[in-house]
């Protein structure tokens, strides 16, 4: 008599189904230890240097307007975004989807105004105080993580990884003391980037880790960049005098170009990532 089939994967029994990565595998993924993981943290981190200090550039030394420059940001993202969605160039598994989720467009409108919050002030803060105090600031980003990934996702963190927290912020405390270019403004423009960013990165990381629904990082840059395009219309409006518009150089505007492509794969590539760690680790 045959002998009846035992062999379930312990997962199963337990109702969970293995999570299957975005290029369609069932192996499991393992943080950091992942190749493919490294890869797109060396590439998430040479955009982001990229785009950091070409912002300072653009803003100190070519005298660009820091509202015209995040809109160029949001725009280049759109347009990359939507390229992305047919053309994923090994970021993800595009997957064809004949119905939006329930919640699609909020969840889009409300990551893209945490986008559009967290490009503009950080540019602010870049235009009041140095490339490296800014990052200076940005070392307090894990502690905001970590509160807030435990209001929005429940995710708890262990003692160690709490710990670690107390001598990032105490030479976050030294440095701002003994920091040359400090400015108020700056510093505060430098502390709402980081709870922005990390609320950003937090939820966005809920929605491309979902269970019964998960987002493309092509569909996360192209939605979200369109909501915040939309957001910044009026703030643009407000905040730039277009009369001197027309007086805008080729140099200007290739930079913008060029630094809108940088900020593209810079936010693509930390949402490849978030799927294969947490937020605090992406901190």
């Amino acid at each position: 008599m045959e002998k009846p089939q035992c062999h379930i994967a312990s997962k199963e029994l337990d109702g969970v189904t293995p999570k299957k990565d975005n290029t369609g595998s069932d192996k499991s993924k393992k943080g950091l230890t992942n190749v493919r993981a490294i890869v797109f943290l060396l590439l998430w981190y040479f955009f982001s240097g990229c785009t950091l200090f070409l912002n300072k550039y653009i803003l100190t030394y070519l005298d660009g307007n820091p509202t015209v420059l995040g809109a160029c940001q949001m725009l280049m993202t759109a347009t990359c975004g939507f390229i992305q969605l047919y053309f994923p160039c090994g970021m993800y598994k595009p997957s064809s989807r004949l119905n939006k989720p329930p919640g699609f467009y909020q969840h889009m409108v409300l990551v893209g105004c945490f986008r559009f919050l967290t490009v503009v002030l950080g540019l602010v803060a870049l235009n009041y105080v140095a490339v490296s105090f800014t990052e200076t600031i940005k070392s307090s980003a894990p502690l905001f993580t970590v509160l807030i990934s435990r209001f929005l996702l429940g995710e708890q963190t262990g003692l160690y990884v709490n710990l670690s927290l107390l001598p990032v912020m105490s030479g976050l405390a030294l440095c701002s003391i003994n920091e040359v270019s400090f400015d108020l403004t700056g510093f505060m423009a430098a502390m709402a980037t980081n709870v922005t960013e990390c609320i950003q990165n937090v939820y966005s990381k809920m929605l491309i880790s979902g269970d019964k629904f998960k987002y493309t990082p092509a569909e996360l840059q192209f939605y979200t960049s369109i909501a915040s395009i939309v957001v910044q219309i009026p703030a643009t409006l407000l905040m730039v005098d277009f009369s001197g518009t027309d007086r805008i150089s080729y140099k200007l505007l290739f930079y913008f170009i060029l630094n809108g492509i940088f900020f593209h794969f810079q936010s693509i590539t930390a949402y490849v990532l978030m799927d294969y760690i947490s937020p605090v680790t992406h901190r």
